[in-house]
């Protein structure tokens, strides 16, 4: 896969009029695609093997917060990159998920093409489906490139997105209870 990406780059390098033979440019296909197999390496990731048997029988009930999870993703209309932060909320039911797991999720999902509005839910879903939560809330917010290094380069721009399920979208309370958790 590698050496057919790197051919992929060197076209894309040639292609903009550059000299792939110059010195900075030579192993540069080859560093392009090992980078990209990086940044997309979530596709090869399935949950059950994220989570590695870290659930745990726990009789806590009450919320659990873990904030400013940083991610890196690309977006998948201009394969740029997003960065930003994930915070997440949830109410466990007898089971309690690994506190590096969490990061562990929002990476798998943040390593695929993306957008921002689905890696949320989708990180929601995983931690739903992990340890059958009460209920979860997710908050990304991000910066896009695509928004500040081209089209309308807006610098200061961000985007927050929230996904709530369970007792986090139906108790007005609860869910107020984590937004204020993630405001401190």
């Amino acid at each position: 896969m590698t050496c057919l990406l790197s051919e992929h780059f060197k076209a894309i390098i040639e292609s903009v009029g550059e000299n792939i033979n110059r010195d900075g440019l030579k192993d540069t296909p080859k560093r392009a695609a090992n980078a990209f197999q990086y940044l997309t390496k979530g596709y090869n990731q399935k949950l059950s093997e994220v989570i590695n048997g870290a659930v745990f029988d726990s009789s806590i009930s009450e919320m659990v917060v873990i904030k400013d999870i940083e991610l890196y993703s690309l977006c998948e209309h201009h394969l740029l990159p997003f960065i930003g932060k994930c915070h997440i909320g949830y109410l466990p039911k007898n089971k309690v998920l690994g506190l590096s797991k969490f990061a562990r999720i929002v990476d798998m999902f943040a390593r695929r093409l993306q957008i921002q509005e689905n890696m949320t839910c989708e990180i929601a879903d995983a931690i739903m489906e992990a340890v059958d939560a009460k209920g979860v809330a997710v908050v990304v917010e991000a910066q896009h490139m695509c928004m500040m290094m081209r089209g309308v380069e807006k610098q200061n721009s961000s985007m927050t997105t929230s996904v709530m399920r369970g007792l986090m979208k139906e108790n007005y309370t609860t869910r107020e209870e984590f937004l204020q958790f993630i405001r401190r």
